[in-house]
């Protein structure tokens, strides 16, 4: 995988993003609310924080522009920016964690909206934001079956002026829709068809039939849990298959390392909210 250092993005597809994050300044693992969690297993916090850092660099790097928010104690999953809210052309759609834990993370996330002029629509479902709602061209893509709440998918498409198509999670592993599933392009996507129920497959099957689809294998080094501009994909160092399905579509595949992020179950994609302005 290449690891540029300075692109001029030739690519169509490219586009500038803009994204929130969080420093992972208080992360640590002292609970378990998904399968990756186990607090008995040594954390290394400055390790994350050098490895956050990376990410935060190498999308700085690639054209994009990052705001950080900051992160708050006795908050150690916050790093995990994508889950704070979900934005589509400045509408804010705002989290509602399933686990108390989580559950303080929401107001933070609200409020740095709200002080930088956003309207902030509080939801009334269970949501956990860009975890399980993934923009494309089109539509929102909606996860349920572990966190979000079936219910919260009508609320978004009202708060964000979107149609919202539904997508059932099976596998524990894969608790959020952004661990399965990568939105790379407009109306381009790869995933992992076993995460899904039969009905959800048909469906991704039906809605992008040239999608490409990840082994098990790239898919628990969490090479889903990625971030594409249209035209570079960041993505787990250890998915070298899905690195290479990619190339052959013309994405530049670029490997990060977030083994302790990993820890808690999150990577490149959960650190990073987009914050889309149109």
């Amino acid at each position: 995988m290449s690891t540029p250092t300075a692109v001029v993005p030739p690519a169509p597809r490219f586009r500038p993003r803009r994204y929130l994050m969080c420093p992972p300044t208080h992360f640590t693992v002292t609970y378990s609310i998904n399968p990756w969690m186990d607090p008995a297993k040594p954390t290394d916090t400055a390790l994350a924080v050098a490895q956050w850092e990376r990410l935060r660099r190498l999308l700085v790097g690639l054209g994009h522009r990052v705001d950080l928010i900051e992160p708050q104690p006795l908050l150690p999953d916050m790093v995990f920016a994508a889950n704070g809210a979900t934005v589509v052309a400045g509408r804010v759609l705002a989290a509602r964690f399933r686990h108390p834990q989580r559950a303080a993370e929401a107001p933070a996330y609200a409020s740095w909206f709200r002080a930088h002029g956003y309207q902030v629509h509080e939801a009334t479902h269970v949501n956990e934001g860009e975890g399980d709602y993934l923009v494309t061209g089109t539509r929102i893509l909606a996860g349920s079956g572990f966190r979000t709440d079936p219910a919260a998918h009508a609320e978004a498409q009202r708060a964000l002026g979107r149609p919202v198509v539904g997508l059932e999670l099976v596998d524990p592993r894969f608790y959020h829709l952004d661990t399965a599933l990568t939105v790379l392009a407009d109306d381009e996507i790869m995933y992992y068809p076993e995460a899904f129920s039969a009905h959800s497959r048909r469906l991704l099957q039906e809605l992008y039939p040239d999608a490409v689809t990840a082994t098990e294998e790239d898919a628990l080094v969490f090479g889903l849990n990625a971030v594409s501009d249209g035209h570079h994909v960041v993505l787990s160092a250890q998915a070298v298959g899905l690195a290479a399905r990619l190339a052959a579509r013309d994405y530049v595949p670029i490997d990060i390392e977030l083994s302790e992020l990993l820890k808690s179950g999150g990577g490149a994609k959960c650190c990073t909210l987009e914050v889309r302005d149109r």
